[in-house]
């Protein structure tokens, strides 16, 4: 079984779920996940988990994203972006100063409405089921944050720009909440997903590359270690001896290690055995002054 991380190039057209499902044929395994849905429409950085990196899905998907959109003003539709049904069109009669003095203002935390055509669910429906069957619910506001935003293009109707957001955060729903704050409606038209926190544009493959690589053998190359999502933290090894409570799953001593090392702070341990293969992520407990798991990546065949 392969364990680690491949970042993706999703093509438009592809599901979140469709990549994965290939990633199962190219790999030859079913334990594969992907770290948040990118709308079929939109393109770029989709990091998928094989074998016992899957157990990284939901922190992956926590982490910060960057993305280049497309805005088109003047224009609303029913799934905020260019493959919906059109809602309303509009004059566009502000300025590129306009423009850019509301696009400051979205900067910080604001409070987005996610919207119908999403795959949240609600009483056990995705949103995007209801809406294709006509329906509409209440969908409460929640705080996203953007922590960056940057115009790069402005033709007028066409925004072009680039955004740096937390998890959760709908671009979708932010061009047409800056439609609406510039009192023209908008919706989107293009959307790259650039990076998901450490993993870039730069790095990615698509689907068609990985299956190149596999038939020519060098498939891992493209697969990320485990370990390295976890690089900032120190590092232990447990004497061979112990190996035995790390592959269990179960604490360990500070004098059970080779290092012999307690690491006090707080802060997560990557833990090793002494072959140097990857066990998991630990951290110190003082008052019984021994390792704690907080989450093990075991690596099975």
């Amino acid at each position: 079984m392969m364990n680690g991380i491949t970042v993706i190039f999703k093509e438009s057209g592809f599901t979140s779920h469709d990549v994965v499902a290939k990633m199962r044929g190219i790999c030859g395994q079913r334990k594969i996940g992907h770290t948040g849905t990118l709308d079929p429409m939109a393109t770029g950085v989709l990091p998928v988990c094989l074998g016992s990196a899957t157990r990284l899905c939901d922190m992956l998907a926590d982490r910060e994203k960057e993305y280049v959109a497309e805005l088109l003003l003047g224009t609303e539709t029913d799934t905020q972006d260019t493959t919906g049904k059109i809602l309303a069109v509009h004059p566009v009669k502000v300025s590129g100063q306009q423009v850019q003095e509301i696009f400051a203002s979205f900067t910080g935390e604001y409070w987005q409405t996610p919207p119908m055509y999403s795959a949240l669910k609600v009483n056990g429906k995705k949103l995007y089921e209801l809406a294709r069957a006509g329906k509409e619910v209440e969908r409460k506001p929640r705080p996203v944050s953007i922590r960056k935003m940057e115009i790069l293009e402005c033709s007028l109707p066409m925004v072009r720009f680039r955004v740096v957001c937390s998890k959760g955060t709908y671009v979708r729903t932010l061009c047409a909440d800056i439609g609406e704050r510039l009192g023209c409606g908008g919706t989107m038209g293009k959307l790259e997903r650039t990076r998901v926190g450490e993993f870039v544009l730069e790095n990615a493959h698509t689907l068609g590359e990985l299956q190149q690589l596999k038939e020519e053998g060098r498939l891992g190359g493209a697969i990320i270690p485990v370990d390295s999502v976890f690089a900032e933290y120190p590092a232990l090894h447990v004497q061979r001896d112990y190996c035995r409570l790390v592959d269990n799953g179960n604490v360990f001593y500070a004098g059970q290690t080779l290092e012999k090392e307690i690491h006090a702070d707080g802060g997560w341990i990557r833990v090793y055995r002494p072959d140097e293969s990857f066990a998991g992520i630990y951290v110190w407990e003082p008052e019984q002054r021994r390792y704690k798991p907080v989450k093990m990546f075991l690596e099975k065949d």
